[in-house]
C-alpha cells in the first residue's frame, strides 16, 4: 500500500507541469453529468483530451493557365491575412533559360500575384514539369512584440485543465503553448487582442467533421494569431475580415469538434517559416479557482 501511495504521488507531481488541476466527472442517477474540482462519492477523475488540427478551408490558390507553347502560375490569396506560398518544381524539361525550382512569395490579404511563366525551348514540343504548391497563414518576417493577454472570457473563475506542453494535446509545434481552460458550456469569449479577424467556423455540433470544432482566429497587428477553440455552434458573433478591439465579443464557449469536455482551448500562433507554430504567452493575471458546476451531458 505504501509503495502504491508513493506511486500515485510521483504521478500527481509528474504532471502537475501539465494539468493545472485535477478535475472530476460525476454522473447522477437521472444522467445529469456534473464536473467539479472537488472529488465526490463515484465521481473519476476527468481529463480533457482536445488534440488541435484546425483545418482551414483552402482559399489560397495556384491557378495554372496553359496553352501549347505556354504556362502561366498565380497564386491568389482569399484570406483577410497574408500569407507565405511556395511553388516548387521538378523534372523541367524544354523550358526555355534557367527557371529556379523553388518560388517562396508572402501574398498581402486578398490579392494575387504571377509566380512564374514558362515558355517552350522547342515550340514543337509540349513542357514539361511537376510541382507542389504549399501555403501558411501569416508572414514569417512579421516581429512579433511583447504582450501580456487579458483572460479572453467573462466570469468565472476558472483555472487550467490542461497547460503547455501538456501530455494529453499540447506536444505538436500547433499547440505546445496551448493554455485549456474548464468553463460551462456558454461561456462569454471576448477578443484578448485587438486584430482582424481572419477566419471562423460557426456550424459544427457535437465532434463533427473539425478536431478543433468552432473556432475564431484573429490576425494581431504584429502578425501573431489568437486562436480561440471548441465555441459553442452558432454562437460566433464575428465574421471574417472585421476588426476587433480588445474584450470585444467573439462567441461563447463550447464542447465542439475533438473535445471530451466543456473549455476553451487558446493558443497564440505565429508563421515561422511556412509552418504555424504556437508561441509562449502569459496571461496577465492568475488563472485561479475552478467553482462547481453542472452541466447537461457532454
Amino acid at each position: 500500500m505504501l509503495v502504491r501511495s508513493l506511486f500515485l504521488c510521483g504521478l500527481a507531481m509528474a504532471s502537475s507541469s501539465t494539468l493545472a488541476m485535477t478535475i472530476y466527472k460525476y454522473t447522477d442517477s437521472n444522467g445529469v453529468v456534473s464536473y467539479s474540482d472537488r472529488p465526490a462519492p463515484g465521481a473519476k477523475v476527468f481529463v480533457f483530451r482536445d488534440h488541435m488540427v484546425e483545418r482551414l478551408e483552402r482559399q489560397v490558390h495556384l491557378d495554372i493557365s496553359r496553352q501549347k507553347h505556354q504556362a502561366r502560375f498565380s497564386a491568389r490569396n482569399e484570406l483577410y491575412a497574408p500569407v507565405e506560398v511556395e511553388l516548387r518544381f521538378e523534372r523541367l524539361k524544354n523550358i526555355r533559360g534557367a527557371q529556379p525550382e523553388v518560388l517562396r512569395r508572402v501574398l498581402p490579404a486578398r490579392s494575387s500575384l504571377l509566380l512564374a511563366e514558362f515558355e517552350a525551348e522547342q515550340p514543337g514540343e509540349p513542357l514539361s514539369y511537376t510541382h507542389q504548391f504549399r501555403y501558411a497563414l501569416g508572414d514569417p518576417a512579421a516581429k512579433p512584440r511583447a504582450y501580456r493577454y487579458p483572460l479572453p472570457w467573462q466570469g468565472g473563475p476558472f483555472r487550467l485543465s490542461q497547460g503547455p506542453n501538456g501530455r494529453y494535446s499540447h506536444f505538436g509545434p500547433k499547440g505546445r503553448y496551448a493554455m485549456d481552460i474548464a468553463m460551462p458550456e456558454g461561456t462569454p469569449i471576448i477578443a484578448a487582442r485587438a486584430g482582424v479577424v481572419v477566419k471562423v467556423k460557426n456550424g459544427q455540433s457535437g465532434r463533427g467533421t473539425d478536431p478543433s470544432g468552432n473556432f475564431v482566429r484573429v490576425m494581431h497587428d504584429d502578425g501573431t494569431m489568437g486562436v480561440y477553440l471548441h465555441l459553442m455552434r452558432d454562437s460566433v458573433v464575428v465574421r471574417e475580415g472585421e476588426r476587433v478591439g480588445l474584450g470585444a465579443a467573439l462567441a461563447r464557449s463550447g464542447n465542439t469538434g475533438n473535445s471530451s469536455g466543456p473549455h476553451l482551448h487558446f493558443v497564440v500562433q505565429r508563421n515561422v517559416g511556412l509552418a504555424l507554430e504556437s508561441i509562449p504567452y502569459q496571461f496577465n493575471q492568475p488563472v485561479s479557482g475552478l467553482p462547481n458546476f453542472a452541466l447537461g451531458g457532454e
